[in-house]
């Protein structure tokens, strides 16, 4: 005889009670966050961190300093970034229909980058261009961000430089530790991930930036191997952007 009666209390424990959608997704973000669990710990500052305004920040990344409860990358951000990746792809299949010569990796399939200070300061590239139309100037630099729609109007409007001073910053220090990309303005390309438009920017380099961007790494290796933790950027933890930061908690009330 079948029972067609519902335990309340065991089909809440039961998967199978959710909904599929939910199930799915669980699934999927388990495999992601158990996939980046299994990767190295970056110990070195890279370029594209060292553009962020609060050095202390940086240096807790650099050490491996656990972020606050639930602030580490969760399984949707982890797809945000899978999905960067295959945007990028499309812009470089696009510049590449374009008749740009675009390398975006080695001959022995190593990407392309510097490293200084023992290899405690790398940065790696998107990409060069190397040749194309005869009106743009070679080897040039190439690098590539997707941003969502208001993200991408505010860079279309008002330029890199104030509008994106972490990436900024991040291809200054390329250029300026790869003189062989600084002698010829850097091209960086925006796509809008929301309705596929693309910014494209020349970025002459900036060596001031470059230099003051480079002084704060070793400002940073300095105090950490000196064991001094470096000052807050903000007199208080309302501060805008100490509210969105992975480890505020452990900057204004932890270890």
């Amino acid at each position: 005889m079948l029972d067609f009666n519902h335990d309340s209390e065991r089909d809440a424990q039961d998967p199978r009670a959710l909904p599929i959608g939910q199930r799915i997704n669980d699934l999927i973000d388990a495999a992601l966050i158990a996939e980046r669990a299994t990767q190295p710990r970056r110990e070195y500052l890279g370029a594209s961190m060292l553009g962020d305004p609060c050095s202390r920040r940086i240096q807790y990344e650099y050490v491996g300093a656990p972020k606050d409860p639930d602030k580490d990358f969760n399984g949707q951000t982890l797809r945000i970034f899978a999905a960067g990746h295959q945007f990028e792809a499309l812009s470089i299949k696009w510049l590449r229909g374009a008749g740009f010569n675009l390398r975006t990796e080695k001959a022995d399939g190593g990407q392309f980058g510097f490293s200084v200070a023992k290899g405690r300061i790398k940065g790696h590239i998107d990409g060069v261009l190397v040749d194309g139309p005869s009106w743009f100037f070679y080897p040039a630099l190439w690098e590539h961000k997707a941003l969502k729609d208001k993200s991408w109007q505010d860079l279309a409007k008002r330029g890199l430089a104030i509008s994106k001073p972490l990436y900024a910053a991040q291809v200054a220090l390329y250029q300026g530790y790869m003189p062989d990309l600084a002698q010829n303005p850097a091209l960086f390309t925006a796509l809008n991930k929301d309705t596929q438009e693309l910014y494209h920017e020349l970025v002459p380099f900036d060596a001031s930036l470059a230099q003051s961007t480079s002084d704060k790494a070793v400002n940073i290796l300095q105090s950490t191997d000196a064991g001094q933790q470096l000052p807050r950027m903000a007199a208080n933890p309302d501060f805008y952007l100490c509210l969105c930061c992975p480890y505020a908690k452990r900057c204004w009330h932890g270890a």
